[in-house]
């Protein structure tokens, strides 16, 4: 796979449309095309009154072209925001950022809302905040986005303030490669899912959970001395971690393995 970097000069949709391709999933120029015909429909919809334009995006968005939830919800592709653009299909990501790219041609401000297992849209006119489902368009309460917590973390589980501040770019692209990471390894295609890993540690370098995924995906591919180095890396900077007893057997066998080499 051809080396490819990301840094903090990003932008939406390019760079998530640049990663796309490089993973081997959708083509940049498809989907650019894809988009570019959107970003120019949509300005039909620019109407004086806020509220009306807004109702008119999302009846043309769901109802009009279409967008809905991929069948194989989990997959690769539902996370791709090119396969998203071109198939008029994908998860709550990709959909939810469409989305608020179409609106911010009508001037209007949709924020994305990274709850566990579930991105929700924010919609702020005047002073009425309303929460959008990108799965279908219909709105939320706020007890439904604890539910959608609770289904994620556990019954237990609290709805921290944090999870309504608005994404930044980075961190939706990072739920991207997450998503697309998780699809990957699905389908067993360890080669892409290696690669979102790389990419994440990019921005992430200090996320040992990454390093633990990518030794997983390194074994399957046969790489067991990558696979060592990360879990040692694991095990030397968490020393307190719950799993850390686990890791260790998990370190010990690798080392007993023979590794493959490509």
């Amino acid at each position: 796979m051809a080396d490819f970097k990301i840094n903090d000069s990003i932008q939406l949709p390019e760079t998530a449309l640049d990663i796309a391709q490089h993973l081997g999933f959708s083509k940049v120029k498809n989907a650019n095309w894809a988009w570019l015909e959107l970003a120019g429909s949509v300005l039909s919809f620019y109407v004086v009154d806020r509220h009306e334009r807004l109702k008119g995006l999302l009846n043309w968005f769901y109802n009009d072209l279409g967008f809905c939830p991929r069948e194989d919800y989990y997959s690769a592709e539902a996370a791709d925001l090119g396969k998203c653009l071109t198939s008029k299909q994908g998860n709550s990501t990709t959909l939810a950022t469409v989305l608020m790219l179409l609106a911010k041609q009508l001037d209007l401000k949709l924020d994305l809302l990274l709850l566990p297992g579930q991105t929700v849209l924010c919609s702020q006119i005047d002073d009425e905040v309303r929460y959008i489902d990108p799965l279908t368009g219909t709105e939320l309460t706020k007890h439904q986005l604890h539910v959608f917590v609770r289904g994620e973390l556990g019954n237990g589980a609290s709805f921290k303030p944090s999870y309504l501040k608005p994404a930044s770019i980075k961190r939706i692209i990072s739920r991207m490669l997450h998503e697309m990471k998780a699809g990957s390894i699905l389908a067993h295609k360890f080669v892409p899912a290696m690669e979102c890993c790389n990419l994440l540690l990019q921005w992430h370098s200090d996320d040992l959970n990454l390093n633990r995924e990518r030794a997983f995906i390194a074994q399957q591919l046969g790489c067991i001395s990558v696979a060592a180095a990360d879990l040692t890396h694991f095990v030397e900077n968490s020393p307190h971690d719950p799993v850390i007893e686990l890791v260790k057997m998990q370190l010990k066998e690798l080392k007993e393995e023979v590794e493959t080499f490509h």
